[in-house]
């Protein structure tokens, strides 16, 4: 990919993307939407590849939808993913949040699609969609009130306030704080510390964890076999278990 709009880059296992519009404070276009959809749908097919950050140069994350190209009748959505190209259908693999200056609007409904969030300490996150006559229908309302406490979600979906990052991580929407300017170099520890385990066991674990928010008590052990039991069965398993024995650190054939 070498359209300016996103920078991806690979750092071993760990798949990296900026989103780089700095006439816009990073602005979801149209085009930049579907570049992160190929991204991650390389990331989903790709067996060396574990996990991957999102981030934002020009120190800011991302402004929300370019509401230029939304008065041309453009909308940032690519079919089947939403949003963002991500909102909708996230990666099967993790997906990690660095977040520098503003994720406002669309821009916070994409952290919030993300499964870790690292953030600067003078980060601001915010739905200002109800000062502008719109809703957070980008995952905002759906997602919020299960991440955070409800009243608090309630609270910034009805007032559109700005919210510190430093509040975010009180209640811990936010991983890890990082010094301003260091969002990136701490998620990419962090994608390093979750890419050095076993590839096929992280989708797994992602998924189970995802899925189960709505399965029925009685039903859940059983329906989590769907995903666990091939980790189970797979070479992965034996290699863990092997190099614990062995005192040496596994080498992982996602298979």
């Amino acid at each position: 990919m070498t359209d300016q709009d996103l920078k991806v880059e690979e750092r071993g296992r760990v798949l990296v993307l900026t989103m780089d519009r700095p006439q816009a404070r990073n602005a979801m276009s149209m085009a930049m939407a579907h570049q992160i959809a190929d991204a991650l749908a390389m990331l989903d097919d790709r067996d060396d590849l574990s996990v991957a950050v999102i981030t934002g140069a020009n120190e800011t994350f991302c402004a929300g939808m370019d509401l230029k190209g939304f008065a041309r009748g453009e909308l940032p959505v690519v079919e089947g993913r939403g949003f963002a190209g991500l909102v909708k259908q996230p990666p099967r693999k993790p997906l990690i949040a660095a977040v520098e200056g503003y994720a406002l609007a669309g821009g916070f409904e994409i952290v919030l699609a993300c499964d870790l969030v690292v953030a600067s300490s003078a980060a601001r996150f915010g739905l200002p969609e109800v000062k502008r006559g719109l809703t957070a229908a980008a995952g905002g309302l759906l997602r919020l009130q299960h991440r955070i406490p409800y009243h608090l979600a309630m609270e910034l979906a009805l007032t559109g306030r700005m919210w510190p990052a430093t509040d975010a991580a009180e209640v811990h929407l936010v991983n890890r704080l990082a010094e301003p300017g260091q969002a990136l170099p701490v998620a990419l520890r962090l994608a390093e510390e979750v890419a050095a385990n076993a590839p096929l066991a992280l989708a797994a674990s992602k998924q189970v964890l995802v899925r189960s928010v709505d399965w029925p008590l009685a039903e859940k052990f059983d329906r989590q076999e769907e995903y666990v039991d091939p980790i189970r069965r797979s070479a992965d398993a034996k290699e863990g278990a092997l190099a614990f024995m062995e005192k040496r650190e596994p080498r992982w054939s996602g298979s």
